[in-house]
């Protein structure tokens, strides 16, 4: 038999030639660890959808971050769980939230670690949606200043990035204009500015206690079949002032995230979202799958696709793994 001149195998003989030639090599450096702040002291509960993923209290928030720090993770985002909800969500620009609270306590601990805010309403709403209702439909207009609100008051805490996720349009030029006005500059923002109506959501819900009293969100949120739309959506918040921007979810929207890539240049995040961590981790307590190698090479695909910025469950783990070979 005759052998062509070329034979890739000879490159995958062993780890030593496959890391010496492999093209996407994922580190710790742009991982984001996603954490729940409840209000309250010493607590520490378990999100049942979520194993491994906790709602803490502030002084639990800081003693993990601690360990997020040490592990080489450079960046927390925080979602917040309020003590009273209402119909605009009024907990989520207060001063002493549980959010608001969490920055300043990190930042009295001088970790060494770069603070993102979620901002959005449905935490803090008593219905769920991610702006202000007029019976079930939610308006547009009248939520942006509540977002702005949101917004400075991450600022004013002390956030190093606020991160618009409510996918109300305009957003991000109301946000952008409330922080320069109180003279935040330098306060960056990282658009969620292609995020889809996914069934993915389901436990982030549960940890965030954000699931809608009515109907979904489809009026707002992006229609999965959709990824031309996608392009408009991160040019509009380009436009805008964004300074990143994120493709959320990441696994079934690896070719939306390559599309972003290969339209803009700039910072891109991709959200590894929670019914794709609860999924690994479901099959994984099963045996039907190896957790570390299918949660790396998950991770590893969303790099490959043009993801720089990961926020993802698996943030702690991967950062072990990866340190440890």
């Amino acid at each position: 038999m005759t052998f062509p001149t070329h034979r890739p195998r000879r490159l995958r003989r062993s780890e030593a030639l496959r890391g010496f030639v492999r093209e996407t090599n994922l580190t710790r450096s742009g991982l984001v660890y996603p954490m729940f702040v409840s209000p309250g002291t010493s607590v520490r509960e378990e999100v049942s959808s979520m194993p491994g993923v906790f709602q803490q209290s502030v002084d639990r928030i800081v003693e993990e971050c601690y360990e997020v720090a040490d592990l080489g993770i450079p960046a927390v985002i925080l979602f917040g769980l309020p003590e009273r909800k209402d119909e605009t969500g009024s907990e989520a620009a207060a001063a002493d939230g549980a959010v608001q609270r969490a920055i300043e306590a990190i930042r009295h601990a001088k970790l060494n670690l770069l603070v993102i805010t979620d901002v959005c309403l449905c935490e803090y709403t008593s219905h769920g949606h991610c702006g202000v209702v007029d019976g079930e439909i939610v308006l547009n207009d009248p939520s942006l200043e509540l977002l702005a609100n949101a917004a400075l008051s991450h600022a004013r805490a002390g956030a190093d990035i606020v991160a618009p996720s409510d996918m109300m349009d305009g957003r991000v030029a109301a946000i952008r204009a409330k922080l320069d006005e109180h003279k935040f500059h330098d306060v960056a923002i990282l658009s969620y500015a292609a995020k889809y109506c996914s069934a993915f959501y389901g436990p982030f819900r549960e940890a965030a206690q954000s699931a809608p009293q009515f109907g979904d969100r489809r009026s707002y949120q992006m229609d999965p079949a959709n990824a031309r739309e996608a392009l408009r959506e991160v040019n509009l918040d380009l436009e805008e002032g964004a300074d990143m921007i994120m493709v959320k979810p990441a696994l079934s929207y690896l070719d939306v995230i390559h599309r972003v890539r290969e339209e803009f240049d700039v910072p891109l995040a991709a959200y590894n979202v929670s019914g794709e961590y609860a999924m690994v981790k479901a099959a994984a307590r099963n045996g039907w799958i190896d957790e570390k190698r299918a949660a790396l090479e998950i991770l590893t695909s969303i790099q490959r696709a043009g993801a720089s910025i990961i926020l993802t469950y698996h943030a702690k783990d991967a950062a072990r793994w990866l340190k440890n070979g």
